[in-house]
């Protein structure tokens, strides 16, 4: 998942610790290497590899391409799973090597998901392109180790990949399970929140920016540009019913830059949005 992953339960015993623990990683797992882009021999290295050929994909990773050009759609082409290439431009590690506008535009022409071939269960990609399921893929994993535990067990836990995470519902030894928003400056919360069902989801900046001539950058690009969005929130945290909804709608926010307020106003769930 690319970062720290962990599980919290109300266990009464080591044994039963361990044994959610062991199939929260096993499901973790699985996902990771069924669609990770790092790894080689899995779905994803097929598909990116496929040098203009059609691949047939099974019905998991079928669903998970539909999910994924439904929000190409709802975003008008702002969240584009093409858009991984332009990490060949921009490493997002804290230092001031943004690139040029001409590195950019010798990417550009390998992304757009319009470009693509998807027949559900077939999928071809124009020579040189690839897909990068990363932008959804944590919070699924989330939401399908939860169910696992929902259905297995009736100890309460939290599910946390990296930040975005989903509980099994009610905690019986507090009121609620006690979550907090990072800070900017990484040293504390900027806020708690209680959470006793459902999942949270945050996009943000704090780990992963460049900054150059007092211009942050940061890590959520616009694949029709190939830029950072400008005037984007710092941090942005959604709280729904699944993680993988919350994500989404933490990462379309920040999609919108200055009008990530307005779009989530006009959902229905709660969030919190950090500027600057």
């Amino acid at each position: 998942m690319g970062s720290p992953c962990e599980v919290l339960c109300e266990a009464q015993s080591a044994d039963d610790a361990e044994e959610l623990t062991r199939r929260v990683a096993g499901e973790a797992w699985r996902v990771e290497d069924k669609l990770s882009r790092y790894l080689s021999g899995n779905i994803i290295d097929r598909i990116n590899s496929a040098g203009g050929q059609a691949i047939e994909v099974d019905t998991e990773t079928a669903q998970l391409l539909d999910f994924a050009e439904t929000l190409f759609s709802l975003s008008d082409g702002a969240f584009d799973i093409t858009s991984g290439v332009l990490r060949r431009a921009w490493t997002f590690d804290g230092s001031d090597n943004v690139p040029s506008q001409n590195e950019i535009r010798d990417i550009l022409h390998l992304v757009g998901w319009r470009k693509a071939t998807w027949a559900a269960p077939v999928l071809e990609l124009p020579v040189g392109m690839e897909i990068d399921l990363g932008g959804i893929g944590k919070e699924y994993a989330v939401d399908k180790v939860v169910r696992e535990l929902q259905a297995s067990t009736d100890i309460p836990c939290l599910v946390n990949f990296g930040g975005d995470l989903a509980v099994t519902g009610d905690p019986g030894m507090r009121k609620a399970w006690t979550v907090g928003i990072e800070s900017a400056s990484l040293d504390g919360a900027d806020k708690l929140i209680g959470l006793r069902h459902g999942a949270l989801a945050t996009s943000g900046d704090a780990r992963r920016f460049l900054e150059k001539d007092g211009i942050r950058y940061g890590h959520v690009i616009d694949p029709r540009t190939g830029w950072p969005v400008s005037d984007a929130a710092g941090s942005i945290t959604v709280a729904a019913d699944t993680c993988t909804q919350a994500g989404m709608l933490a990462t379309l926010a920040m999609l919108k830059g200055t009008g990530a307020e307005t779009f989530l106003d006009g959902q229905t769930e709660q969030f919190w949005c950090r500027r600057a």
